[in-house]
């Protein structure tokens, strides 16, 4: 059995903390070559004592330094790099077999783009780089025979419930439409009224999982859900008008596939991000996870209820974004994760997410993207509309 290395984007964050708990589990299988988080030094060095990996990267010059001491104080050989550049670099190790996409925001897409181009397999559970730019990078992925793994549980269950031979032609291989389920999160119950005085706390208390901040306040916005169906519009190649949101509070089905012939596909299992992280770091085969088997006879019933678009604007927004095209999607994800940052920061209210995402989309004119680096301008362009959008809120918030 062949050793899998591979580089870790994100490794500090939920995605890659879960991930490293797969690994642990079938250490005969995997080997950790870079680690790359941004800020949590801590836990990085902690990550770099027990994988001593290659190299690990940090998002500045001073962390860097201050890692490299005190891994060189306890004799351990990783090296220490730092900055987006160093990013790209470990995209493109010739080592690298595996590349895990977790970076949280649009920062995660030069080196995404980067292990696309490196014809890497590529697990990919940064949402931005389809949503920004889906028809660019499932172009690069193509040209450059990488193979594509969703790591997101969504599309991890729609890609399991697909013909193994799924070629992205739904009509071709019988697929009528997808839904993608959702608990609803923690204000799924919630009024307008109760919502505009949500706390961030309040928001990230997700009734299922355990994520990061930004991905949790999301799930509580149901923006989540819009990304999602942008992902799996370039993931799949169903239309857009065939993509289905549900709400199913238990999280147990985590998504489906709906075939011409009246079937519906659906990969169950409790609710753990390690389930998705292995199936994707072993595919085509199967190892451990290190979650419990789905227990029938204790489960919950399974429910299931249309989003309300009135009382969760984000979600419509992202159908509008993404029926426009362009460069709209662009601002949706950068005027929502500067929106998200202002709520955490308690800059603005909760239901003023959506307002600002919505201005943003309306005040940014739509261009073409040909190319990464429009990718890359059309962003800086949203974050200015987006912080002038912000500054007035947070005027009238105050």
């Amino acid at each position: 059995m062949d050793i899998q290395n591979i580089v870790i984007f994100g490794s500090t964050g939920s995605i890659g903390k879960n991930v490293l708990e797969v690994v642990r589990l079938n250490a005969e299988r995997f080997r950790v070559i870079a680690l790359c988080a941004n800020t949590q030094i801590d836990r990085l060095f902690d990550q770099c004592m027990e994988f001593r990996p290659l190299y690990a990267v940090v998002g500045d010059t001073g962390r860097a330094a201050f890692l490299e001491d005190r891994l060189r104080a306890v004799s351990c050989p990783t090296r220490v790099k730092w900055g987006g550049d160093a990013l790209i670099r470990m995209a493109v190790l010739p080592e690298a077999d595996s590349v895990i996409a977790a970076i949280v925001g649009s920062a995660g897409l030069p080196s995404t783009f980067a292990a696309a181009k490196a014809g890497k397999k590529l697990l990919l559970a940064n949402k931005e780089t389809l949503v920004m730019g889906g028809e660019i990078f499932m172009r690069t992925v193509r040209e450059n025979r990488a193979t594509l793994l969703p790591l997101d549980s969504e599309h991890n269950a729609i890609f399991q419930s697909l013909p193994h031979d799924y070629s992205g032609e739904p009509v071709r291989h019988g697929v009528e439409s997808l839904l993608l389920t959702g608990s609803g999160g923690p204000f799924r119950a919630s009024t307008r009224a109760e919502m505009r005085d949500a706390t961030p706390e309040q928001a990230c208390a997700h009734p299922n999982w355990s994520m990061g901040k930004k991905i949790s306040v999301d799930s509580a916005t149901l923006m989540n859900k819009g990304l999602e169906m942008i992902e799996a519009h370039w993931l799949f190649g169903v239309p857009v008008d065939r993509i289905e949101v549900v709400i199913h509070p238990q999280s147990i089905i985590h998504s489906l596939v709906r075939y011409t012939d009246g079937s519906a596909l659906a990969e169950l299992g409790n609710p753990d991000m390690r389930t998705p992280i292995a199936q994707a770091l072993a595919y085509p085969e199967r190892i451990v996870s290190g979650v419990g088997a789905l227990d029938l006879f204790r489960l919950p019933s399974l429910c299931f209820e249309p989003p309300d678009f009135g009382r969760f604007p984000c979600l419509p927004l992202a159908y509008e974004a993404m029926r426009l095209g362009k460069s709209v999607p662009v601002a949706l994800n950068i005027a929502n994760e500067l929106a998200v940052q202002a709520f955490l920061g308690r800059k603005i209210g909760f239901c003023e997410i959506p307002e600002i995402v919505e201005s943003t989309m309306e005040r940014m004119p739509p261009v073409v993207l040909d190319s990464m680096e429009d990718i890359l301008l059309a962003a800086e362009e949203a974050r200015r509309f987006a912080v002038d959008v912000i500054d007035e809120k947070m005027k009238s918030y105050s």
